[in-house]
C-alpha cells in the first residue's frame, strides 16, 4: 500500500491558549494517548496484505468519533480504465472494550456497485449480497462475532434533457461485524481485510480469484462500467 502518514494519533497542535483576565492560567490541549499495541499490530498487517491487482487500496482519513482510535481505507475494483466497484473499509479500537461489539476491535463498511437494472429488481439480491459478507469471512476460516448491516438498492431513471441515459441501478453494502482477537489481544485484521477484498471483487463481477472458487456465484458485470 501507498506510504502516507500515520493516522493513529491526531497530535495537538502545540500552543497554549492564554486567558486574557488572568495569564497565569494556561490551558493545553489534553496529551493524545499512545497508540496501544494491539491496534498498531493490527494497522500493520492492514498495511502489508497482499491483495489481488484488480483492487487499488490505499489509506483514507478515518472518523475521529467512533472510536479512540480508528484507521481507515479506501478500495476501487478496477478493469483497465474502468471502476467497476468502490468500497471503504474502517478499523475500530476501543482498548475498554464496547458493550456492542462484545470485544476491543471493530470492522466497518461501505461497499457500492452498479447493477444491471434486471438484477436490481431480484427480490433475493439482499440476501444473497448479505451471504456473500457472511460467506468471504467464512471461506478465510475467519471467526467473528455481532454482524450488522443493511444492504440497499436503487433505481435511477432520466427525463428530459437527461432522457438520452439509460436506467441505472445501484447496489449498496453497510455492514459491520467484531473480528475475533488472537494472541495478544490482535485480530487477523490481514485476513479480514482480504476477505473483504473478495467481497468487493464479488460485487464487482469480477472471476473467482483462485482454485476452488468456481462455484462462486457473482453479479454480471455492469453495463458500460463508470470511466476513470
Amino acid at each position: 500500500m501507498a506510504a502516507d502518514r500515520d493516522p493513529l494519533s491526531d497530535g495537538a497542535d502545540g500552543r497554549d491558549d492564554v486567558n486574557e483576565g488572568d495569564r497565569d492560567e494556561t490551558r493545553t490541549t489534553p496529551p493524545t494517548p499512545p497508540t496501544p499495541p494491539p491496534f498498531r499490530a493490527a494497522v500493520d498487517a492492514l498495511r502489508s496484505a497482499r491483495l489481488r491487482p484488480q483492487i487499488e487500496v490505499e489509506p483514507t482519513p478515518a472518523p475521529k468519533r467512533l472510536a479512540p482510535f480508528a484507521y481507515a481505507l479506501e478500495a476501487t475494483v478496477v478493469d483497465g480504465e474502468q471502476d467497476l466497484a468502490d468500497g471503504r473499509l474502517v478499523l475500530l479500537h476501543d482498548p475498554a472494550g464496547h458493550d456492542a461489539w462484545r470485544g476491543t476491535f471493530r470492522l466497518v463498511t461501505l461497499i457500492r456497485a452498479e447493477l444491471e437494472p434486471e438484477m436490481a429488481v431480484d427480490p433475493l439480491l439482499p440476501d444473497v449480497c448479505w451471504s456473500w459478507l457472511t460467506g468471504a469471512l467464512q471461506a478465510r476460516g475467519l471467526t467473528y462475532g455481532e454482524p450488522s448491516g443493511t444492504v440497499t438498492r436503487a433505481s435511477s431513471h432520466y427525463f428530459g434533457g437527461l432522457s438520452a441515459r439509460p436506467a441505472a441501478s445501484q447496489i449498496e453494502i453497510r455492514a459491520s461485524w467484531t473480528p475475533r482477537e488472537g494472541l495478544g489481544g490482535v485480530p487477523d485484521t490481514g485476513s479480514h481485510l482480504s476477505a473483504w477484498c473478495d467481497l468487493l471483487a464479488q460485487v464487482a463481477g469480477l472471476p473467482p480469484a483462485g482454485p476452488g472458487d468456481a462455484s462462486v456465484v457473482t453479479l454480471p458485470q455492469r453495463r458500460g462500467p463508470q470511466s476513470r
